[in-house]
């Protein structure tokens, strides 16, 4: 069979940053206990001006850029998100648009809470496999939503990722993907509302460990490899504890996760969070590396891939996203608060 793989990667983050220690100040909570149980010290956040739409655009032309892809050969473009712009006006078409794809294309907005983006990739892997396009173009991007207050607010944050996936000068070849889906209610937003609810302690253990552990272990088992064969593994980062709880269950040790544990520095990107984790192990990874990578999305469902890095990766010049999230501006919470449109 055909090799399936990325092609291409880019990743963006906006620069803005606010300490879970500001949050906590203005709440009267502890803020060194609090990042200190969630393993999330800081978060990103968007600019008045910044929302999943040029986010997605961002990470778009930085892949688009570096693989050196023709944008009109792209003919599929796909963004997931729990945060667009539009209940009704795709963000798959201002990408397109924006980068200059084909009118010819397929084009369509994901939602699954935070897996959407690695489900816009296993969609156009099956377009590539079946020659249906040359390329796909896969996004997972938010400017994820918390209510003033409430525990999300430590880590919601802001960030996406684009892959192109096709056959030709693939980078990090997908050798196998499967996914593990259940109708967990551990997250939920419904239409109209401002922010999302979520059962607490209940989105651990039933859920996100429940969904993770599952598609990881389904996924080796069908592979044939234990923890030992992979050099990095990812896994979704709602804070920065459940990411090495889930590592540390499975087998895997904190040094194989610790490449593309951003969420402590950068916050929960939601669709983001598994994409530009995976983007930035790529960014250090040599030929012959091996990468697990599971998502996880509220609701409920697990992504997993096992990746292959080629020698190709060697000419691709690396977007190296720890680089870009070291060149940050701290607000205090009332910026943070204007930035976010709280203020009507």
């Amino acid at each position: 069979m055909e090799k399936v793989g990325i092609v291409g990667y880019g990743a963006y983050v906006p620069r803005y940053r606010i300490k879970a220690e500001e949050i906590a100040r203005v709440w009267g909570k502890n803020g060194k206990s609090i990042s200190a149980g969630l393993g999330v010290y800081e978060k990103s956040v968007p600019s008045m001006d910044e929302d999943t739409a040029t986010i997605s655009v961002e990470a778009a032309r930085r892949a688009i850029k570096f693989s050196g892809v023709d944008p009109t050969e792209i003919g599929a473009v796909y963004v997931g998100s729990e945060s667009h712009p539009y209940a009704v006006k795709p963000t798959a078409t201002i990408v397109g648009e924006a980068i200059g794809a084909t009118p010819d294309m397929t084009a369509a907005d994901y939602e699954f809470a935070c897996k959407a983006g690695t489900a816009a990739i296993q969609t156009c892997m099956g377009l590539v496999k079946s020659d249906m396009i040359k390329y796909g173009m896969a996004i997972g991007a938010d400017v994820s939503q918390a209510a003033p207050g409430d525990a999300l607010e430590y880590a919601a944050s802001a960030g996406g990722a684009a892959y192109i996936i096709g056959k030709d000068n693939i980078i990090a070849e997908i050798n196998e993907t499967v996914s593990y889906t259940t109708d967990t209610p551990d997250f939920w937003r419904r239409e109209g509302e401002p922010y999302p609810g979520h059962g607490e302690r209940f989105t651990g253990e039933p859920a996100y460990f429940k969904q993770v552990l599952s598609a990881t272990k389904k996924l080796m088992d069908k592979m044939g490899t234990k923890p030992s064969d992979y050099d990095y593994v990812v896994f979704h980062q709602p804070n920065g504890k459940f990411p090495m709880r889930a590592a540390k269950r499975l087998g895997f040790s904190k040094e194989q996760v610790e490449e593309g544990l951003l969420c402590p520095i950068i916050g929960n990107t939601y669709s983001g969070s598994t994409m530009i984790g995976l983007s930035a192990v790529l960014d250090v990874a040599k030929p012959g590396d091996r990468i697990l990578a599971t998502s996880y999305g509220s609701g409920a469902g697990s992504d997993s891939f096992d990746i292959t890095v080629t020698d190709k990766i060697e000419g691709y010049p690396r977007n190296n996203i720890r680089k870009m999230i070291e060149n940050k501006v701290y607000v205090d919470y009332a910026l943070y608060m204007k930035y976010r449109g709280e203020f009507k």
